[in-house]
């Protein structure tokens, strides 16, 4: 790997970025490395410095914001993001990237799996695993693709398959923090855009999706 790299860490615990910032720095001579703790830090860090690569925390205190990625992009249309979430990969993972990430990396992987994909992404342009690979080739080789459940946002996605697994509002609204209303909100919102009107329906759309 070459040397004199800019890398900006972007997650809402210290903790996090002084660990990953180890790693990286005891692996790439000369590595710039800065740090961020919110979208707005790193923003301007973005109109500042050039960068390389971006790690980031897709959800910062609680909030996603998927459309960071795309702010950035018009910032630095070269930047590379690298998303690093507590999501399950194959469930998130193609959703990240087909919202501008250049790879995907869960935050309890290990330390060379890290060094792994912030080499590669450096060097080749983008880190996909061998589940997003074929994802992503069943997407490429389908022809007029369109798949229903990708209309629905990150969170929307989420209550879906806690709705798919039994969790009633109660328990979705406690386990994400929310109020039950706005579960409610969310489960009608994904009902409506799937043009389905119960959860059997909801899960047979799961099970049929080719993603």
């Amino acid at each position: 790997m070459k040397s004199g790299k800019n890398i900006l860490l972007v997650d809402d615990h210290m903790v996090v970025r002084k660990g990953i910032e180890l790693i990286i720095a005891n692996q790439i001579d000369k590595c710039t490395i800065y740090n961020a703790e919110n979208y707005d830090e790193a923003l301007e860090v973005l109109k500042c410095s050039p960068l390389d690569l971006i790690l980031l925390d897709i959800n910062i205190n609680g909030v996603e914001n998927i459309k960071i990625m795309k702010e950035m992009k018009s910032i630095q249309p070269h930047i590379k993001i690298l998303v690093f979430s507590s999501h399950d990969e194959k469930q998130y993972g193609l959703r990240y990237i087909d919202q501008g990430a250049d790879g995907y990396l869960n935050k309890f992987c290990s330390e060379d799996k890290i060094m792994e994909a912030v080499n590669e992404i450096l060097s080749k342009g983008n880190f996909y695993s061998v589940a997003i690979k074929e994802k992503l080739l069943a997407k490429a080789n389908k022809k007029n693709y369109s798949n229903p459940i990708d209309s629905l946002s990150n969170r929307e996605y989420e209550i879906a398959t806690m709705l798919i697994n039994g969790f009633g509002n109660l328990e979705i609204a406690n386990k994400l923090d929310l109020q039950m209303s706005t579960v409610s909100t969310y489960k009608n919102r994904v009902f409506e855009k799937l043009n389905i009107t119960n959860v059997v329906a909801l899960s047979d759309l799961f099970k049929n999706s080719n993603l």
